[in-house]
C-alpha cells in the first residue's frame, strides 16, 4: 500500500484549508465588507469560521482573524488551541498576530503577504507577522504564501473596483469611506 509523504499530506490539507479562507474572503466582500477570511482547525475538523466585519460591524477590530480567535478563546479549551491551525486568506495584522499569539495558537498558514497587500491597497502599513513574532523573540510557526495568486486576485477586484477605499485606513468604521 502507498502512504504519501507526511509533507506532502500536509501540504495537501494546507491547500485545502486556505482554499477555504480565500472562499471566507469573497463571502466578506458579499456582505458589504472587506476581503478576508479565516478558519480554525482542531486536530484536522474546522471548529469555527470568520470574514472580516468592519463595515457592517462598524467595529475596526472585526477582522476575521481577530473575530475568529476572540470566539475561539471561548469556547475552546487551552489544549485545542495548543493543538490549532489558523488559516487565513492574508497573512495577518500586527492586532491580529498579538491575539493569535496570547490565545495559545502555535500555527498560522496565509494565502497573501502583507507586502502583496500593501502593494494592491496602496497601503504602506507593513509589518509581516513573521517579523512581529522575532521581534517578540516568539517561536510560532508561520506558513506562507500559499495559493498567493488565488488570494491576490481577490483582493485586486476589490480595490479595482469603482469607489474603492483607498489604502487599509479605510477599514476603520472612523473613515468616511465605505467598501
Amino acid at each position: 500500500m502507498f502512504l504519501p509523504e507526511p509533507d506532502l499530506v500536509n501540504e495537501l490539507l494546507h491547500v485545502k484549508h486556505v482554499e477555504r479562507a480565500i472562499e471566507l474572503s469573497k463571502m466578506g466582500v458579499a456582505t458589504g465588507n472587506y476581503p478576508f477570511g479565516s478558519l480554525l482547525v482542531v486536530d484536522g475538523l474546522t471548529v469555527g469560521e470568520a470574514w472580516n466585519t468592519t463595515a457592517t460591524d462598524h467595529d475596526a477590530t472585526k477582522h476575521a482573524e481577530l473575530s475568529l480567535v476572540s470566539r475561539a478563546t471561548r469556547e475552546l479549551s487551552a489544549e485545542q488551541l495548543q493543538r490549532s491551525i489558523l488559516y487565513t486568506s492574508c497573512e495577518p495584522c500586527p492586532m491580529c498576530t498579538g491575539a493569535i499569539y496570547w490565545a495559545g495558537i502555535p500555527t498560522i498558514v496565509y494565502a497573501c503577504p502583507t507586502r502583496v497587500l500593501s502593494e494592491i491597497s496602496g497601503d504602506p502599513f507593513v509589518l509581516p507577522c513573521r517579523e512581529i513574532y522575532q521581534q517578540g523573540g516568539v517561536t510560532k510557526s508561520v506558513v506562507g504564501p500559499i495559493l498567493e495568486e488565488k488570494a491576490a486576485k481577490v483582493l485586486r477586484d476589490f480595490w479595482n473596483k469603482p469607489n474603492a477605499p483607498t489604502g487599509l485606513r479605510s477599514l476603520s468604521p472612523f473613515s468616511s469611506e465605505d467598501p
